[in-house]
C-alpha cells in the first residue's frame, strides 16, 4: 500500500471536517456568539485570565494536549494493522475529538472558565462534582508520571536533544517579556527562537561535547553512584529532579512569562515536525509494510484499540485543558472554533505521521511482525521506532539522520514538557478547589498545591517496582492512563450533552460519541481491572497499584453517570441554572 495515498486520504477528511463540520457544530450546536463577553475579558488579572490572538493560544492548547500520547497510542496500535489504526485517528477526530474539546471549550466559557469538575456540580450535581474532582486528580497526577519518565527517557536516549530543550526556557521567557511588557510582535522572536534552538540541535548532533549525557558522566550501567543506583538509573532520578523543580515554578509564573511563548514556540515546532515528516514521506514515496491488520495478535483489537489511541483519536486531558486554562484565555467566543476543533486536527495529523513513521520504517512484512510480536514489546519500543521511522523519512529531504532525529526528539520532549507543566497547574488548581471545598485552607494557597503535586508526582514515577527497573512508574501507569482518559472524555460529553439539552438544543452530536465512548472505555477497563490487574486470568500476576487506582476510578465514572442518568429528565432545580 502506497502510504502517500494514505496521507492524503487522511488530511482530506480533516480538511473536510473542519471545513463543513466544524462550522455546522460553531453555528447550529453551539451557537458561537462574537458579542459574549468572554472570561478572559470579565475576570481579566494578567495570571490566568489573559485576553489571547487565537494563533498564540491555539499554539498553548494544541501543545498543552498533545504532548507524547499522540505519538505513542498511534505507534503502539499499530501492532494491530496500520488500518484498525488509521480508521480510528481519522474518524474519531472528526467526530468524536473535535466535538468534545470544542464542546468543553464553549461550556467553560460560558460558565466563568470554570472547571469541566466544578460544572459538573451544576449540570449533575454536588455529589457527582467531587467524583468528578477526585477522577481528574488521579488522571492529572498520571499524566505528569507518565510524561515525566518520557522526557527522563528521552533525555538519556537522546542526549543531543537536550541543549535545546533547555535553550528554550530563557528565549520564551524573553519572548514573553517582549510581547506583553514592550507590545511587541510574537511570530518573529519565536521564529528566531526556533532557528536557535535548530542550530543548537544540529551542533549537538555533530559534536559529542554538547551532548548531555548523563550516563556517561556517570559511568553507565557499570557503575553504582549513590543508593545502590548505576549510573542510567541515577541520571533518570537527577532528570526527574530537575524536571519536577522546573514544573514547580513553571506552574506558578504567569501565563504570558512562559506558558504562552513557549508554546508559540512549539507550535512552530508542530509546523517544522509535520513538514518533515509529510515532505519527507511526499519525496521517498515509501511503501507501507506493516500488515493492514494483524490476525495472530496475542490480545483484541476490539474495544482495546480505543483506548491505547486516546490523543490523537479522543481524549479527556483535552477537556482538561480546554476549561482549565485555555478558556481563561479565549479572546473571542467564535475563536473556539479555531483553537478546540482546529486543535484536535492538529493532533489527528500528528498522529497520522506517527502511524506512517512506524508502518514504513521496516524493510518487509517480516520485519516488522518480528519487532512488534507482541502487545508488550509493542508498549516498550513503539515510542523509538517513531523517532528512528521519523529520522529515516527526513532523508527524503536531504536532511541527515541523525539530525533529523534529533529534532524529533526535540519536538516530542518539548510537547511532553508542555503537557507536564500544564498538568500540575491543572493539578494545582483541583486541589485548591478540594481544600476549598474540604475546609483544608492550607491547600488553597498556590505554593502548597503545588507542592502537594509536584511531590506526589514525584513519587509515584519513582517509587513503584516494574519491569523497567528503577523508576518505572511511567511505564507501569501508561494501561490505566489510556483508559482512564477516554473515561474522562466520556463524562465531560455527557456534561456537554446535559448542557446543550437543557438549552434545548440538538444533542445527538455530542450523545453519539459519548454513548460509543462509554461503552468502550468500560467494557475495556472491567475487563482490564478485574481480569488482568486483578490477578485472576491464568498465569497473570495481581498488580495492586494499577488495580486500585483503576477500580477506583471505575466505580466513581460509573457513580457519576448513575447520577447523570438519575437527574436526566428531572425537573430542573437551582443548580440546573445555565448560561447561555
Amino acid at each position: 500500500m502506497n502510504a502517500v495515498a494514505v496521507a492524503v486520504c487522511g488530511i482530506l477528511i480533516f480538511f473536510l471536517g473542519y471545513k463543513y463540520y466544524s462550522k455546522f457544530l460553531s453555528t447550529r450546536i453551539y451557537q458561537l456568539d462574537p458579542n459574549y463577553q468572554t472570561p478572559a475579558h470579565a475576570f481579566k488579572d494578567g495570571v490566568d485570565f489573559v485576553p489571547t490572538n487565537k494563533w498564540v493560544l491555539w499554539g498553548h492548547h494544541f501543545t498543552s494536549v498533545a504532548g507524547a500520547a499522540p505519538i505513542v497510542g498511534p505507534a503502539i496500535a499499530v501492532y494491530w494493522g496500520w488500518l484498525p489504526a488509521f480508521l480510528w485517528v481519522v474518524l474519531g477526530t472528526v467526530f468524536a475529538a473535535g466535538v468534545h474539546d470544542f464542546g468543553a471549550l464553549v461550556l467553560s466559557v460560558r460558565h466563568k472558565g470554570q472547571s469541566v469538575g466544578t460544572l459538573a456540580s451544576k449540570i449533575i450535581g454536588q455529589r457527582a462534582k467531587l467524583l468528578f474532582l477526585f477522577i481528574i486528580l488521579i488522571l492529572v497526577l498520571m499524566v505528569n508520571a507518565v510524561f515525566a519518565w518520557v522526557i527522563s527517557n528521552l533525555f538519556i536516549q537522546f542526549p543531543a536533544a537536550v541543549l535545546s530543550v533547555f535553550i528554550q526556557i530563557p528565549l520564551a521567557i524573553w519572548i514573553g517579556y517582549t510581547v506583553y511588557k514592550k507590545r511587541g510582535g510574537m511570530l518573529l522572536p519565536s521564529l528566531c527562537a526556533l532557528v536557535i534552538m535548530y542550530f543548537s540541535a544540529i551542533l549537538s548532533s555533530r559534536i559529542p561535547a554538547l551532548q548531555i549525557d548523563l550516563p556517561r558522566y556517570f559511568g553507565g550501567e557499570e557503575t553504582i553512584v549513590a543508593f545502590g543506583l548505576n549510573g542510567v538509573a541515577f541520571s533518570f532520578f537527577i532528570w526527574i529532579i530537575i524536571l519536577m523543580i522546573y514544573v514547580y515554578v513553571a506552574s506558578t509564573l504567569p501565563v504570558w512569562k512562559l506558558l504562552q511563548p513557549r508554546d508559540y514556540i512549539n507550535s512552530h515546532q508542530l509546523v517544522v515536525g509535520l513538514a518533515i515528516l509529510y515532505l519527507g514521506l511526499l519525496f521517498s514515496n515509501p511503501s507501507i509494510t506493516a500488515p493492514a491488520s494483524n490476525m495472530s495478535s496475542d490480545i483484541p483489537w476490539f474495544p482495546l484499540l480505543f483506548i491505547t489511541i486516546a490523543c490523537g483519536a479522543i481524549s479527556g486531558f483535552h477537556g482538561l485543558v480546554a476549561s482549565g486554562t485555555s478558556s481563561k484565555q479565549l479572546n473571542k467566543e467564535p475563536d473556539a472554533r479555531f483553537v478546540g476543533y482546529f486543535g484536535a486536527i492538529g493532533e489527528g495529523l500528528l498522529a497520522l505521521a506517527a502511524i506512517l513513521a512506524v508502518v514504513t520504517y521496516f524493510n518487509s512484512e517480516n520485519d516488522f511482525i518480528g519487532a512488534y510480536s507482541s502487545f508488550d514489546t509493542a508498549n516498550a519500543n513503539g515510542l523509538g521506532y517513531f523517532i528512528e521511522g521519523s529520522g529515516v523519512l527526513a532523508t527524503g529531504i536531504f536532511l541527515p539522520a541523525d539530525i533529523a532525529t534529533t529534532i524529533v526528539a526535540i519536538i516530542v520532549v518539548s510537547f511532553a514538557a508542555t503537557t507536564l507543566d500544564t498538568s500540575v497547574r491543572l493539578m494545582r488548581y483541583i486541589i485548591s478547589e478540594l481544600g476549598q471545598e474540604y475546609n483544608i485552607k492550607p491547600l488553597t494557597k498556590m505554593h502548597v498545591a503545588t507542592g502537594v503535586a509536584v511531590t506526589s508526582s514525584a513519587a509515584l514515577v519513582l517509587l513503584p517496582e516494574g519491569p523497567q527497573g528503577f523508576g518505572s512508574g511511567g511505564y507501569v501507569l501508561w494501561p490505566l492512563f489510556g483508559t482512564s482518559n477516554q473515561l474522562l472524555a466520556g463524562i465531560t460529553l455527557l456534561l456537554v450533552t446535559l448542557w446543550l439539552k437543557r438549552q434545548g438544543r440538538n444533542y445527538l452530536f455530542t450523545l453519539i460519541p459519548m454513548i460509543f465512548l462509554m461503552i468502550m472505555t468500560v467494557w475495556a477497563m472491567t475487563h482490564q481491572v478485574f481480569m488482568e490487574w486483578s490477578g485472576i486470568a491464568e498465569g497473570e500476576n495481581m498488580n495492586l497499584l494499577l488495580f486500585l487506582l483503576g477500580a477506583i476510578i471505575l466505580v466513581f465514572a460509573l457513580w457519576i453517570l448513575l447520577e447523570a442518568l438519575s437527574g436526566l429528565w428531572r425537573k430542573n432545580t437551582n443548580n440546573d441554572h445555565f448560561s447561555t
